[in-house]
């Protein structure tokens, strides 16, 4: 039993999992930031507004330290959500162990280091898919002779349900995944290791609220590994055949409107990976019911723990043995999802399997997102709080004045900046110099980089010069955003002909077509919601420039300038938006584009005013689903910035929540 956690600082942090171990949680879950998730040192350009926001930043060992002060890591089993610098982490976490006596064969936890659902859905991947691999197999090997009691590897189909997959999907693309995985890492092992290597390969699930549904995927899911293990690699030991996974449950379902529905969607979408005995969960995480509005507090997430721990002392729940089994409905329903996931497998590899076919991939993705999204608009799948039941009472949870969120100090950011800083000219420069310069003749060999990383780690080297180091050996790397590729006009519906046309008229009364640049600031990999801007503004007839993640304001100003947009459309879900909102504007100011800013993401009710103080004309968050509304006041911002309204035949104001912000 865990829940996700670290914020702020490593110290902060380690307060919060000494507490909520003592509330009875029976395993830590680590949260990173995303400078740490990206290999980004605190004082790099890229890190502004990130340091600390969504998770803690762990830059060197003496973080890795603090963080896990007091807690026995010879006893205790982590789980680190960590991907492309999951070695580096992993690195750390042994020196800290090892500080504290125990012995690496000791280590029991997991990290994710999953690189494929980085580049399809999470974007924090730090590496070509091809080295992003080989570093994978790495640690694969390494753990298995020096670490056996770590799963080296979760193969997260969580993310790829956030991203839109249909149970089909996250099936087809979790295995496909799983085979590149485990062909990698065959090439590093002798063929009588591959056992162990199975049996030490987990993954890390989603369970949405049609939990029948997303049972029987868990158990597809059970079929096609034993299945796999058996047929491609040999595996006849039973136990290491088991499906073994943890679970976050869903996060894509959560309200921001009517956020106290949260708590029973949690509790449903639990049942889907603990009530059948048979496909049950190894390790479980639930969400905090406020995770759509920010951050979650430690009371939040309390909560949470205690869902579990009624599931598992109060009900009958784990008294029984698998209750599915003789179903005919369960059977048919699993029969139907491994039919349509060996079809989907069979189409990735045609591709060249999972990592040639990440651009296929991602471009289905973006458009099973876009479906969903449509039914909700439409009406057709019911959102309750969302598209239906809308009235509600004013809820209490959320009264305070904190907005019912926690808040990291921005000051947190520059403390880092100096700590750093201080850690550089403390620590002994020639053995850091002589420890990168080891990683960086490994990288470049086809040596194993588990022993230089560790050593790094020992020698104080901090993530971000890790990381550069392997960037300069492997190179950079853009991931595919999908939104090229997906179906044009693939949306058909009255509102989305009506933007079309009113798109059609103010085009031609400006004489060129709007043109829209969608772009994400600072490192949130979350691109969802900004791929289905992008997708649904080229649908209405807009030109679009998006260029994915991971920019910098003088990026996104620069590519303003030379495409000559009309508007700009910023998306950040990572509580960055204070600190890099304003920034863009400003630079945009500097380089004399003035064009309306719209900005969509997790943003509290409080800082929209001063978002709108910074130069901002309109603010989306979840609750503003319907994508069709948001293009409508789009393009009446950018009618009345070029004074074209009348001439377009547009009224004044459309309602939406742009005008409905500026007229309240």
């Amino acid at each position: 039993m865990r829940t996700y956690a670290g914020h702020s600082t490593a110290k902060a942090s380690n307060e919060l999992y000494r507490s909520n171990l003592a509330k009875g949680q029976t395993g830590l879950s680590v949260a990173f930031d995303l400078p740490t998730q990206t290999g980004y040192d605190p004082d790099d350009e890229l890190a502004r507004g990130e340091v600390g926001k969504v998770g803690v930043p762990v830059s060197h060992i003496g973080d890795m330290r603090t963080l896990m002060d007091g807690i026995p890591l010879g006893t205790m089993n982590t789980s680190m959500t960590i991907n492309a610098v999951a070695s580096w982490m992993l690195s750390l976490y042994i020196v800290a162990a090892e500080e504290q006596g125990a012995e690496q064969a000791q280590l029991s936890g997991t990290t994710q280091n999953d690189i494929i659902k980085e580049f399809l859905a999470r974007g924090t991947y730090a590496f070509p898919p091809g080295p992003s691999m080989r570093l994978i197999a790495d640690m694969i090997a390494y753990t298995v002779e020096h670490v056996p009691k770590w799963n080296p590897i979760n193969i997260c189909s969580y993310h790829l349900q956030e991203a839109g997959a249909t149970p089909v999907q996250e099936i087809a693309y979790a295995m496909s995944n799983a085979i590149a995985v485990l062909d990698a890492a065959a090439e590093k092992v002798d063929a009588s290791v591959m056992p162990k290597v199975f049996s030490r390969i987990s993954f890390f699930v989603n369970a949405g609220v049609r939990f029948i549904e997303e049972h029987a995927k868990l158990r597809a899911m059970s079929v096609l590994w034993e299945e796999l293990g058996r047929t491609r690699y040999g595996i006849t030991d039973e136990k290491a055949l088991r499906f073994r996974y943890g679970v976050q449950v869903n996060s894509l379902g959560l309200t921001e409107a009517q956020p106290e529905n949260n708590v029973q969607r949690i509790v449903l979408e639990a049942l889907a990976v603990t009530l059948g005995r048979n496909a049950r969960a190894r390790a479980l995480q639930l969400p905090a019911w406020n995770e759509a509005l920010g951050l979650p507090r430690a009371w939040d997430q309390q909560w949470a723990l205690r869902i579990q721990q009624i599931l598992a002392y109060e009900t009958d729940l784990l008294e029984y043995p698998d209750i599915f089994e003789g179903s005919k409905v369960m059977e048919g329903l699993v029969d139907e999802l491994l039919d349509g996931a060996r079809k989907e497998m069979a189409v990735v590899a045609e591709h060249g399997g999972a990592v040639q076919a990440v651009d296929y991939m991602k471009s289905a993705l973006v458009e099973s997102h876009r479906e969903r999204i449509a039914r909700i608009e439409s009406g057709e799948q019911i959102v309750v709080g969302i598209n239906k039941y809308q009235e509600t009472e004013p809820s209490p949870l959320t009264a305070a004045g904190d907005g019912g969120i926690m808040t990291v100090d921005h000051a947190v950011e520059q403390q880092a900046i100096d700590a750093i800083r201080i850690w550089r000219s403390e620590r002994d420069q020639a053995r850091a110099d002589a420890a990168l310069a080891e990683v960086a003749r490994v990288a470049k060999s086809d040596e194993n980089i588990m022993p230089a990383s560790i050593e790094a780690a020992r020698a104080g080297v901090t993530t971000g010069e890790w990381a550069r180091t392997l960037r300069e050996a492997f190179g950079e790397f853009r991931a595919p955003t999908g939104v090229g590729e997906a179906a044009a006009t693939g949306v058909q519906s009255d509102a989305v002909n009506e933007v079309r046309a009113e798109v059609e008229r103010v085009s031609e009364a400006l004489g060129r077509r709007i043109k829209i640049l969608v772009g994400k600031p600072g490192l949130d990999g979350h691109s969802n919601g900004a791929e289905q801007i992008a997708v649904r503004a080229r649908d209405v007839g807009m030109d679009v420039v998006y260029e994915g993640i991971r920019l910098t304001p003088s990026q996104i100003a620069q590519s303003a300038l030379q495409e000559g947009v009309h508007v700009i459309g910023l998306s950040i879900l990572s509580g960055s938006h204070r600190e890099l909102i304003p920034a863009v504007i400003d630079t945009l100011r500097e380089r004399g584009v003035d064009v309306p800013v719209v900005v969509g993401g997790i943003i509290p009710e409080a800082d929209v005013r001063p978002l709108e103080d910074a130069g901002v004309a309109g603010v989306y968050t979840p609750k503003d689903f319907d994508i069709s509304v948001i293009m409508r006041d789009i393009v009446r911002l950018v009618a009345e910035a070029n004074g074209v309204s009348a001439a377009a035949g547009l009224p004044p104001h459309a309602g939406g929540a742009v005008e409905a912000a500026q007229h309240a």
